[in-house]
């Protein structure tokens, strides 16, 4: 279950979760559930393909920090099936596009109230395992209010980028 960020509070949205439903030595797999969607915005279909900027409206994300690196990786799903990857040096320093190949792949698929977005990543995309990691989204109601959703929050704005965020834990995939 994600939290949202307590300056941010959501208009109607009543729940945020997200986890790692599948990961092998090819594929990551993740999926974001939206419960409370009546006022949801949800960028319109655009294409399979790199875009920046996702953030600025509903947009699920994943980052991927090293055990001992102050470097890390942070990847954007649109419901648009737009994507972004990117990576740091440090916080929010040395940003540069990530390679990413094959595309990701993004799924949404809306309910009466309820959207689910499922995610796959190429595993080729990770930084060197063991890492930490966090899932988070950005989500928009009618009216451009946004709210922010994360395993954990660190400071008093918010920001997906503070290493307070990266709550999770991955390793490598076991058997073939």
């Amino acid at each position: 279950m994600l939290i949202h960020h307590p300056a941010r509070p959501p208009l109607q949205v009543t729940a945020v979760s997200a986890r790692i439903i599948g990961f092998d030595a090819n594929w990551l797999s993740i999926r974001w559930r939206v419960d409370g969607t009546a006022a949801l915005v949800v960028p319109p279909f655009a294409g399979k393909r790199r875009a920046d900027g996702l953030w600025q409206a509903t947009c699920f994300e994943l980052f991927v920090q090293g055990a001992d690196a102050p470097a890390y990786a942070e990847f954007n799903f649109s419901p648009s099936e737009r994507w972004a990857a990117y990576s740091f040096a440090d916080v929010r320093a040395g940003m540069a596009d990530r390679p990413v190949a094959p595309q990701p792949t993004c799924t949404p698929r809306r309910g009466q109230n309820v959207l689910i977005f499922d995610a796959v990543l190429p595993a080729s995309a990770l930084p060197p395992l063991p890492a930490r990691y966090g899932l988070t989204a950005v989500i928009e109601e009618e009216g451009g209010h946004k709210s922010y959703w994360a395993m954990a929050h660190g400071g008093e704005a918010p920001d997906f980028h503070d290493p307070a965020c990266f709550h999770g834990h991955l390793t490598a995939p076991s058997g073939p």
